[in-house]
């Protein structure tokens, strides 16, 4: 497959925009069509985007046009039947964030992208900052030694008119809250890093938003490797933060930012008597790439060029979207949830919010 890449754009509100933006930066590819069921919407995107073909919708953009990619940026509810309708074409799909509502879309969209033989592939643009490469490639270093603590806080504020979007703020059409919508990207990258987990205990509440949904949660994730974390995800904190921290034997390894981060975000704390090697281990990674669709949208395109399937899978999307199914499941019933238990004859399999919140 040569360089010049040929995308759709399915649903043109806010994210989309992003998309396109790392599209034109990248200059790998170009939009040919774009889909939505909103005429203004569309025509706005694509006089801004300059997208030649614009269609109401997923099957009709499919019936005359053969993208060597799809980028869903629709909302969340919509995910598993567009990516179904795509993927049993042959079309890989690259999905926004949270790629499915439940586990049991999770693994339709799954079998869809075996029947199309072609990929399924989650934007978590988190993951592609040289910074958390570079802590990638260190676990199991003995320099650092192996990871005990993490921490894990998303920490944002959303203003009660942010609830007023029809698909916010619930169940049945976003999923949750902002265990599902906010904080996932933060435990994603946390995951990436930290590899499998264990068990989860958790709490939700629903402190002052204007939702069915929780506006916060506060969970502790025990780590197949041994490490243990603390993951709390909040809109209802107004001073935002998102912040990571990973203490090794040697060393603790932190990230404070918000919505995106580069290089300079990143702290590194040697324990006494382990500088030198830390710092040479630390200088020794990859550097100068912020996190970001950009950074995704690169290693995507690199993937597709190789004939190899696209970062993120769907058996890392996962193990994501399990742990949200785990602190739901938790938070709901006050039990440790262990990875695995969620199956077929779990509520929580098919909803998150499963035998319904507390508060409901």
């Amino acid at each position: 497959m040569d360089e010049n890449f040929e995308c759709a754009i399915v649903g043109t509100g806010a994210i989309a925009g992003a998309h396109a933006a790392g599209l034109e930066r990248l200059g790998r590819a170009r939009i040919v069509a774009a889909a939505d069921v909103d005429e203004a919407a569309l025509n706005a995107f694509g006089d801004r985007w300059s997208v030649p073909r614009r269609y109401p919708d997923l099957d009709a953009l499919l019936d005359a046009e053969s993208p060597d990619l799809v980028h869903l940026c629709t909302p969340p509810g919509l995910h598993a039947a567009q990516a179904n309708t795509a993927l049993r074409r042959g079309v890989p799909v690259l999905c926004e964030k949270p790629p499915v509502l439940s586990l049991a879309e999770l693994d339709v969209v799954a079998a869809a992208e075996s029947a199309g033989r072609t990929h399924f592939a989650t934007v978590f643009q988190h993951r592609f900052g040289s910074g958390a490469r570079r802590l990638r490639a260190l676990v199991g270093d003995p320099r650092l030694g192996r990871p005990m603590v993490a921490v894990c806080h998303t920490l944002w504020f959303r203003a009660d008119s942010y609830f007023a979007v029809p698909w916010r703020g619930s169940f049945a059409v976003e999923g949750g809250g902002p265990t599902m919508g906010h904080g996932i990207h933060q435990f994603d990258l946390l995951l990436s890093i930290l590899g499998e987990w264990d068990s989860v205990v958790a709490v939700a509440a629903r402190q002052a938003k204007p939702t069915d949904t929780e506006d916060l949660s506060a969970a502790i994730v025990t780590f197949a490797g041994g490490a243990i974390a603390t993951v709390v995800n909040s809109v209802v904190s107004p001073r935002e933060l998102s912040h990571l921290r990973f203490d090794f034997e040697h060393a603790t390894i932190e990230l404070d930012h918000v919505y995106g981060y580069g290089d300079d975000d990143w702290t590194i704390s040697a324990a006494p008597g382990h500088d030198a090697e830390v710092t040479a281990a630390w200088a020794e990674g990859p550097s100068g790439v912020r996190s970001g669709h950009d950074a995704q949208l690169a290693a995507v395109f690199d993937a597709l060029a190789a004939g190899t399937p696209p970062p993120v899978p769907l058996t890392e999307s996962r193990r994501t979207v399990e742990l949200i199914a785990a602190i739901y499941a938790s938070a709901f019933t006050g039990r440790h949830v262990a990875r695995g238990e969620l199956g077929p004859d779990s509520p929580f399999y098919d909803r998150m919010d499963g035998t319904g919140a507390p508060w409901a």
